[in-house]
């Protein structure tokens, strides 16, 4: 990890390790101006993934339900066959590694575990996000949605400890209140979408637990990162994306043919509003959008932490009801642009947080060198 891990502490300071920090003269020296603009375009790369990824698919999402699309298991199966986009970035970066990287790794039957029991966790989470996206107008779904960043702070909490502070707490408290707005106001009403009447406890449900599932994902990713593979290289990075996304392709698969709705799917095509190229269309642009939200989300959890990633993933929650309204004429009513502003509310406490954590590790980091300084001074003076 190295420069990567010393980067991210003293520009993102996410991992709550402050007082952990070597204030040795080797390590307390900032890196290169070229290390923190590496370390910043890999970021903002990333966020740019996830949330224009994130955006079109949950449209998508959406307009092939509202198409005529009906099939849960193809729409759960868009969301993680997208793998093969990462091969050429998978074999490009792992032709790259130090070998003596290759040889420190774990065994690889303890590896292809975790990443077998992370790709079911996923089949199963993608499954309760397409009953979800089903039963609920997009704009409802993404507010329920953005509580992932709840579930995620009680997750890094107990599972990568990291620390839970006032800002913090303010935010979960603040995003669970938002999610209960929208719960409470029972709104499918005022959109043009093919919401089922009489679903929308189940899909609040659904919506609720597949955030609580995908946040335990993330930490649990965090945690193999840290504690596993003790690495979080860019290859190590799009391994576990590929192969534990590539198991709930599989697991998905098996759904499909195992539900028999795999017998409906070519009466699907041809019933299609769009008609059969558009519905192609809609599940090919789905999974690249599924995929790149993947790899962005995926390399969030590397460089920053997983509890980041998920804020990354909170932000694009005031995009997804304006593209909903614009797109598919859904309504904002009052309630649910207070529950937005709640939301947003919340996001900003945890920024905060990431703020003051930031300016808390540069202090040190400065004072440390300065002192350091100083020795090298008193030491050139005495001989």
């Amino acid at each position: 990890m190295g420069d990567a891990g010393e980067i991210r502490l003293q520009i993102a300071g996410t991992r709550g390790e402050e007082a952990d920090i070597d204030t040795s003269p080797a390590t307390a020296a900032p890196p290169p101006i070229s290390k923190r603009l590496q370390w910043w375009a890999l970021v903002i790369v990333n966020i740019v993934f996830v949330l224009a990824g994130q955006s079109v698919a949950t449209l998508l999402g959406r307009i092939y339900y509202d198409q005529g699309g009906g099939s849960l298991w193809m729409a759960t199966l868009v969301q993680s066959c997208g793998t093969p986009i990462a091969i050429p970035l998978l074999l490009y970066f792992g032709r790259r590694r130090p070998k003596s990287t290759r040889a420190a790794r774990p065994p690889l039957l303890k590896i292809a575990a975790i990443y077998a029991g992370l790709g079911i966790l996923l089949a199963g989470d993608n499954l309760m996000y397409s009953y979800a996206l089903l039963y609920l107008p997009l704009s409802t779904y993404s507010l329920i949605c953005a509580t992932q960043l709840s579930f995620n702070a009680v997750f890094s909490y107990f599972i990568n400890k990291e620390k839970f502070t006032a800002l913090i707490l303010n935010s979960v408290v603040l995003l669970t209140f938002s999610a209960a707005l929208v719960g409470v106001n029972n709104g499918s009403d005022g959109t043009n979408s093919s919401v089922p009447a009489g679903k929308f406890a189940a899909g609040f449900a659904l919506a609720l637990s597949a955030s609580a599932v995908f946040s335990l994902v993330l930490s649990l990713n965090q945690l193999t990162f840290d504690k596993v593979l003790k690495s979080d290289t860019f290859y190590d990075v799009m391994e576990m994306q590929f192969w534990s996304n590539t198991a709930a392709a599989l697991v998905s698969v098996a759904g499909l043919f195992i539900s028999g709705e795999w017998s409906t799917l070519g009466g699907e095509m041809h019933g299609y509003k769009k008609g059969a190229v558009s519905y192609g269309m809609t599940l090919a642009w789905t999974a690249i959008s599924w995929q790149l939200t993947t790899m962005g989300m995926m390399g969030l959890v590397a460089a920053v932490s997983s509890l980041s990633s998920n804020v990354i993933s909170t932000v694009g929650m005031p995009l997804a009801p304006v593209i909903a309204v614009i797109f598919l004429k859904d309504k904002m009513d009052g309630v649910k642009v207070l529950a937005m502003l709640i939301g947003l509310w919340g996001f900003a406490s945890y920024i905060y947080q990431h703020f003051l954590d930031d300016a808390k590790i540069k202090k040190i980091l400065a004072e440390s060198s300065a002192d350091d300084d100083e020795h090298q001074t008193v030491k050139l003076a005495t001989e």
